[in-house]
């Protein structure tokens, strides 16, 4: 990918040579005219290198680079005006890499820049690695797709900022939510997760800030609360679009001021909890139609992380089920399971609407019913409904009689004793499950 520089000075005539000069290295270049401009342009992303002037009205070269340096930005060289060498210096204590005084050497700034960017890639490219890294501990994925997440997920991580996770139902949001915890200076410290959607207004306000002795009927004794069970490390808000009105109010009164109020406590409690929220839902959207607080949203959504669903990364797909093929074929005895390349094929050009749980359990449909290690395409639905617990039994058992069957040549009385079955169970079992 070609190197992308800002070049930020007030004199047009300046950073027109500077253009000229960078643009015959084939790198590309932005420009602003001033520290103010040249921010907004930062917001975007995708430069690597800004080269500014020290000296500008308004927001100057040194705060700029004070700005850029506090939000984890790119490195920062100044050109300085004779005289400003002890300001310089200054500056680069305060992060800037590197300092040129006008009039300059263009062949000593190109050399400069050369050797910055050149960091600045083995940086990016090791922050990356090590992002890849931290996420495939949790999550199976080839995609550049994920691979973006990874990154995000490892400079958000290390920071101590709110993060909204956004995605589809089934995509792995609480996965991230795990990889940004492991990824932070809280990664030892309590992790607790709340699904917003699984109680009822008053029961979710007292399990997230607890409750005093005889706060209500039932209060026999005093509750923490989640907020000051995570005090130190990070809480979860899974689903948090389905929080009601009141109980946002109450959380965002948390953000705002590091405190909970128990439920009848007559004082609040300070805590000290990053807060990672997830939700499937359009928050924006919910805002705007007054479903969601529009002061709780931007508390949220400090950092956001939008996790793709599988039908935009389909090269996840076939990785995602031999993972999930291996995983079920240890369950049901069938450790040496592999899927056809044909059933590999079909499963690529499926949607996938239910996403990466959907593919968990066709996979783990089709590895319970099997009748060997290979499996094939039966034609049949590619998604599949959930085993629940019978099943998961049923199957097992099918594998264990059908591998004692093998092992004892076909000998139904041998293979009876080896389970510690009669042979009336045997021969019952034999025909519930195809085997005779």
């Amino acid at each position: 990918m070609t190197p992308r520089i800002l070049v930020v000075d007030d004199e047009p005539a300046l950073r027109y040579s500077l253009r000229a000069l960078f643009e015959e290295e084939g790198w590309a270049v932005d420009d602003a005219a001033d520290g103010q401009a040249a921010l907004d342009r930062l917001r975007d992303g995708g430069i690597d290198l800004v080269v500014s002037d020290l000296r500008m009205p308004g927001v100057d070269g040194l705060g700029l680079l004070d700005q850029v340096v506090a939000a984890g930005g790119p490195k920062v060289i100044l050109l300085t005006a004779h005289g400003d060498e002890r300001t310089a210096v200054d500056a680069m204590k305060r992060g800037a890499a590197d300092y040129f005084a006008k009039p300059f050497d263009n062949d000593e700034v190109v050399r400069g820049v050369r050797r910055h960017l050149e960091a600045a890639r083995l940086r990016d490219e090791n922050a990356r690695l090590r992002a890849e890294l931290a996420l495939s501990r949790l999550m199976v994925f080839e995609s550049d797709a994920l691979r973006r997440v990874a990154e995000r997920v490892e400079r958000a991580g290390k920071r101590d900022l709110n993060v909204l996770i956004t995605g589809e139902s089934g995509t792995g949001k609480e996965l991230v939510a795990r990889a940004l915890v492991k990824a932070s200076p809280r990664a030892n410290k309590p992790y607790v997760r709340f699904n917003c959607a699984a109680l009822a207004p008053s029961l979710a306000e007292a399990e997230l800030f607890g409750h005093a002795r005889g706060a209500f009927t039932g209060a026999q004794g005093e509750r923490r609360g989640l907020f000051r069970e995570a005090d130190g490390g990070t809480l979860l808000l899974d689903e948090i679009g389905e929080l009601d009105a009141r109980v946002q109010g109450a959380l965002l009164r948390v953000l705002q001021e590091g405190e909970v109020r128990p439920v009848g406590a007559d004082r609040p409690v300070t805590v000290d909890v990053r807060v990672l929220a997830a939700t499937h839902r359009d928050l924006k959207a919910e805002v705007e139609a007054g479903r969601f607080r529009e002061d709780l949203f931007y508390r949220l959504h400090v950092v956001r992380i939008e996790v793709p669903p599988l039908r935009e990364r389909p090269e996840d797909i076939a990785p995602l089920a031999e993972h999930f093929a291996r995983r079920a074929g240890a369950a049901f005895g069938l450790p040496d399971v592999r899927l056809s390349p044909r059933l590999l094929r079909r499963l690529q050009a499926d949607p996938w609407p239910g996403n990466v749980r959907a593919l968990e359990h066709a996979i783990e449909a089709r590895v319970a019913l099997a009748d060997g290690p290979l499996i094939d395409d039966d034609e049949g639905p590619v998604a599949a409904e959930p085993l629940g617990l019978k099943a998961r039994v049923a199957a097992f058992e099918k594998r264990l009689i059908a591998e004692a069957l093998t092992r004892e040549g076909g000998n139904q009385s041998a293979t009876a004793r080896a389970l510690d079955i009669s042979r009336v169970t045997l021969l019952d079992k034999l025909a519930k499950y195809g085997l005779r």
